[in-house]
């Protein structure tokens, strides 16, 4: 990977874009959005993350797949492929049977710079558990609020002031700034 910050695009996957979904995050499109504005100034730089179930649930994802048992699909079930429009086009993509993708994948795919820019679906789940994680092992997080979607808007907004309260290891950001930033 080139120099620079990495941009980490957390579960844009078809399971949380298709509206007829049990896990739909109703903003998705405003996400995808936002993630493609970003993805030519991060060219080399990207990591895309992937949510999937695990083959044996274990621990409090037992009662947690009790309620969700037609999402006990295995991982290369086309519902955990990423979006047509958000083809990972070569770019490193980390599988996680959690909602928080920060791990020694993600940490070794993102290695080289110690900044990361955030941004996918949910907010209020996986971003918030991966910006966390990344943000306790020591990387600069950057989260990009407008290339993030929440199950509601309410729910978007409280996982981004939930992160703020991380600063400086968390900063909520935009598109157009990030992009400032960063030379596009």
């Amino acid at each position: 990977m080139t120099p620079g910050p990495r941009l980490v695009v957390v579960d844009m996957q078809r399971v949380f874009a298709d509206a007829g979904s049990a896990w739909a995050t109703p903003g998705y499109a405003t996400a995808e959005a936002g993630v493609r504005r970003l993805l030519p100034a991060f060219a080399g730089r990207t990591v895309f993350t992937r949510f999937v179930a695990p083959a044996e649930p274990a621990g409090a994802w037992i009662p947690y797949y009790r309620d969700w048992p037609h999402q006990l699909r295995p991982a290369d079930d086309p519902i955990w492929d990423l979006t047509a429009d958000l083809d990972a086009q070569g770019a490193p993509v980390v599988t996680a049977t959690t909602f928080g993708k920060w791990g020694p994948d993600l940490a070794v795919a993102t290695a080289g710079d110690d900044r990361l820019v955030v941004a996918g679906v949910s907010t209020d789940c996986c971003v918030l558990s991966t910006a966390l994680a990344a943000a306790d092992a020591g990387r600069f997080v950057t989260v990009v609020a407008d290339a993030c979607a929440g199950l509601s808007e309410a729910d978007h907004r409280r996982a981004l002031d939930a992160m703020a309260l991380y600063g400086p290891l968390i900063t909520i950001s935009d598109a157009a700034d990030v992009l400032s930033r960063v030379g596009s």
